[in-house]
């Protein structure tokens, strides 16, 4: 009798939803993730997202794929716009390079990084000042002495798009030098190299990823890296040299420093149980055997953060962008 009192009792409770349930399943994407890249195809920031998309394939690190676009346009404006507009979407990110901040500054597009949920700095670039592997320049202080000494605008420097972080670096070095280089845009790191590669332009300021199949090919040399400190990595890579051995530009009289966020935001307003599950998810990528190797082929800064540390430094580093941009003249009007 009094079991069956307790049965009734029981499931009177659990029809008026009066029991606990069981714990809900930690969310997790439902279809497809789309990863989208403000840049075009080759640069720093494709190579990092694609390079993603086959660790968490190869790991089986989700359920779901990762489908990578590149959205260029407007110097990246196109791609930031449509995830800003992608408003609670959880099967959306975006990888971020200095166009997060120089972009919105230099156009006047109608978004800022706030617009967006930050979820991992993922590493820190370097940009190393490259020219190709016949330049009568053999150091820094070569190609600083030649810009010096011929007229203005006699140096090509090439680049990846228009007021964005290459042309920032080129005004700092016109500074030092006193002197004006002509800069050319072109869509994606990956060709700014082929074209170092191919003679068009004197020199450039790409990432080391973006040029190190060609350095390693002899086609292309390293004068300098923008960094206070030499890199950590001694591999010998390229006709004896590693990428260790490449002094700071600093060291040969170009006190020029500049290091580029490769970081990972969302859609705003998405849930605190969504933006977990991809930090937790890009911590799983960094865990692995292949990101280390990534790291040291592409030279990057071992930097990361996520949360509130996170938010802060891409706060601090929008004011440093503001700053430079003021100081180059490429703020809108």
């Amino acid at each position: 009798m009094k079991k069956s009192w307790i049965k009734s009792l029981t499931l009177a409770m659990a029809a008026c939803g009066l029991l606990g349930t069981a714990a809900a399943a930690p969310w997790e994407p439902t279809k497809p993730v789309e990863f989208v890249v403000p840049a075009g195809t080759g640069g720093g920031a494709d190579q990092m997202a694609r390079f993603i998309q086959g660790v968490v394939a190869k790991h089986k690190l989700m359920k779901q794929s990762i489908v990578v676009v590149n959205k260029s346009g407007g110097a990246g404006a196109e791609g930031f716009l449509e995830v800003k507009g992608s408003s609670g979407d959880p099967h959306r990110l975006i990888i971020t390079l200095s166009n997060l901040f120089t972009t919105p500054l230099a156009t006047g597009v109608p978004f800022n990084w706030r617009d967006l949920t930050p979820v991992s700095m993922m590493a820190l670039d370097q940009f190393v000042l490259w020219v190709n592997a016949e330049s009568p320049y053999k150091t820094a202080k070569d190609f600083l002495d030649a810009l010096k000494s011929q007229p203005n605008n006699t140096l090509k420097m090439g680049g990846t798009g228009s007021k964005q972080e290459d042309q920032i670096i080129t005004v700092m070095l016109e500074n030092v030098a006193g002197k004006k280089m002509t800069y050319i845009p072109y869509k994606g790191g990956g060709e700014v190299a082929v074209q170092l590669v191919g003679k068009h332009v004197s020199a450039t300021v790409n990432n080391p990823i973006e040029a190190e199949s060609h350095w390693r090919a002899g086609k292309l040399r390293a004068l300098c890296v923008f960094d206070s400190v030499r890199l950590p990595y001694p591999a010998k890579l390229s006709h004896g040299m590693s990428w260790q051995d490449i002094p700071t530009c600093a060291s040969a009289g170009l006190p020029v420093e500049y290091l580029m966020l490769r970081g990972i935001f969302m859609p705003p307003n998405v849930s605190k149980e969504q933006l977990a599950f991809y930090v937790d998810l890009l911590g799983k990528v960094r865990a692995t055997p292949d990101w280390k190797e990534f790291m040291e082929k592409g030279a990057f800064r071992q930097t990361t953060m996520s949360g509130q540390a996170y938010f802060d430094w891409v706060a601090k580093n929008e004011h440093m962008h503001r700053e430079l941009m003021k100081q180059s003249g490429f703020m809108a009007q």
